[in-house]
């Protein structure tokens, strides 16, 4: 893995302005950003079959639609799991706390219920954290192999994914850390346009992270087992 040309090998390609400036304004347009997910799966999916440059055209832009569509129902079902846990962890408490401070009557009958408020809500905060880092460390696996793979099966092979980070978890984690270090440049750099900008640098940062996440895979072909198939 290459972080030093993963930073500037987009520059590298003869159209990289013009491909990075219809990214940048797909970026802008919701739903219709959908394809700039799709584009960096694209890329990842070429960079781990060695075939970086040169980055793709935008003449597939259905199909990269389509792609980031199928990306953005994945992360849709796994955040109900956090919007559940959330609710337990400060919705139930609140309605706990409020249901014993509703007269004297019912102050003493719901009083046991609103004491289990803090502890319930402590107890859903520390559940949620432990979701949310458990898919930031399985996400972006989950996510190369449905690059990799084009089946969106592979978004719910937990197996699979584990299998993938952990063959060789440093330069996974590696990667995970540069790419963030890289959205942050991309982020603060961006912002200097009135954050119109962040839009362009952001999507030069996901190509960033389609280069080490499509090496990462690269390297660790061997842990790559096939997706099953969903007919999707």
């Amino acid at each position: 893995m290459d972080i030093g040309r993963s930073f500037s090998y987009v520059f590298e390609d003869q159209q990289w302005l013009k491909k990075v400036l219809i990214g940048g304004i797909i970026n802008l347009i919701p739903i219709v950003n959908f394809a700039a997910t799709g584009y960096w799966l694209e890329q990842t999916k070429r960079v781990y079959n060695d075939q970086t440059l040169p980055l793709p055209e935008w003449d597939n832009f259905g199909g990269y639609f389509m792609k980031g569509l199928m990306t953005f129902v994945a992360t849709f079902v796994y955040s109900l799991p956090a919007i559940l846990i959330y609710c337990c962890a400060f919705i139930l408490p609140a309605v706990l706390v409020s249901s014993g401070s509703t007269g004297s009557g019912s102050s003493q009958q719901n009083g046991p219920l609103a004491s289990l408020a803090p502890i319930l809500a402590i107890c859903g905060i520390c559940l949620l954290l432990l979701y949310v880092l458990a898919l930031l460390v399985f996400v972006p696996a989950l996510m190369i192999r449905y690059a990799t793979t084009d089946q969106f099966g592979a978004f719910f092979q937990f197996g699979p994914a584990w299998q993938l980070i952990s063959a060789n978890i440093g330069s996974y984690v590696t990667a995970l850390v540069v790419f963030v270090i890289a959205a942050m440049v991309a982020g603060l750099v961006g912002s200097i346009a009135c954050g119109i900008g962040a839009a362009f640098t952001g999507f030069w940062a996901t190509l960033v992270g389609a280069y080490l996440f499509g090496s990462f895979a690269r390297g660790t072909a061997a842990a790559m087992p096939p997706a099953y198939s969903t007919g999707m």
